[in-house]
């Protein structure tokens, strides 16, 4: 039987960021160093493929410091965690290595350095995302203002209004965040931003391709998690730059052939957490029920790498 012709865009950049990357490979090293179990505070990254291969070569994922004992070492997470994590890993003596995003603790040094200079904060994120925990828990509770949309800004209450500065965590929707930032300045003129925008390029280049792909399909697949942040905001971003189906999937297994009967161009991303080896599964899964033709949508070439710490580049 003739296969329907379909037309396959994909966007570039996808897929895995320096900072996951980096995060992944610390775990991977610190397993080889000091052998299993090495524990994880958190997932390593917000993708269960990824955390079960980790698993399966020896890590334990768990939520909270006390779950960890003392005389195995513990790796703190991409998102990052509040400044009292490391602290108390410090006074019980384990070994820990922070696989925080450089792009991230950027943001946390940013924190420090207004709340310094006298000047309360104000954080955009989700609330009760690890990467907003762990910003927020950068300086004392209450410390820090959390605002999610423009709505809020509206009704934060903050104690000088001419003493203000705010950060944004890295994996938003540019655009909303634009909105959002616009009101803080509408009602706090006197404001402090981030020198260089805090949303990472990752996330920014990988909404810039979905931009450019989504007015060409007729529906569009993020490959992704359901607790990835900036994965659902690729989902949000393909339906709002003109692409009538966006949907999020974890593996092929969770697309929905029936939603998709009759198209006849389709756009693939994934998230800066899905490992490629997710995103040919779902090219795959197309290969088999259509004549392909695929299509490169590429916006911007990344070339980024961060090294990962001292102690695990050297010999035990």
């Amino acid at each position: 039987m003739t296969k329907p012709p379909l037309t396959l865009y994909l966007a570039a950049p996808r897929g895995f960021c320096a900072g996951v990357d980096r995060a992944i490979k610390i775990v991977e090293m610190a397993l080889r160093k000091w052998g299993a179990p090495v524990y994880v505070r958190h997932e390593i990254v917000h993708n269960k493929f990824v955390v079960d291969a980790l698993r399966e070569q020896g890590a334990v994922f768990v939520e909270e410091l006390d779950d960890c004992p003392d005389d195995r070492p513990v790796i703190f997470s991409a998102h990052g965690v509040p400044k009292a994590v490391p602290a108390a890993a410090a006074k019980r003596e384990m070994i820990y290595v922070d696989a925080t995003c450089p792009l991230v603790s950027k943001v946390h040094i940013e924190a420090q350095r207004h709340a310094d200079n006298g000047l309360q904060m104000i954080m955009i994120g989700h609330a009760g995302h690890p990467e907003t925990i762990g910003t927020m828990g950068q300086l004392p509770e209450g410390d820090v203002l959390l605002v999610e949309t423009v709505d809020d800004v509206a009704h934060v209450t903050v104690r000088d209004p001419a003493r203000l500065a705010f950060v944004t965590q890295t994996t938003l929707s540019v655009d909303d965040t634009a909105d959002i930032v616009a009101a803080l300045h509408a009602r706090f003129p006197a404001i402090i931003g981030p020198h260089k925008e805090d949303i990472c390029y990752a996330t920014t280049n990988r909404q810039e391709a979905v931009k450019a792909m989504a007015p060409r399909c007729d529906a569009m697949l993020v490959v992704g998690a359901p607790n990835s942040s900036n994965s659902k905001r690729l989902v949000e971003v393909g339906a709002r730059a003109g692409c009538a189906y966006s949907q999020l999937v974890q593996r092929a297994a969770d697309i929905d052939w029936r939603a998709l009967d009759g198209i006849t161009s389709m756009g693939i991303t994934a998230g800066a957490s899905a490992p490629e080896v997710l995103i040919n599964e779902v090219i795959d899964a197309f290969r088999d029920r259509y004549d392909v033709t695929i299509e490169m949508v590429e916006t911007a070439k990344e070339n980024v790498e961060f090294k990962v710490p001292r102690v695990l580049r050297e010999h035990a």
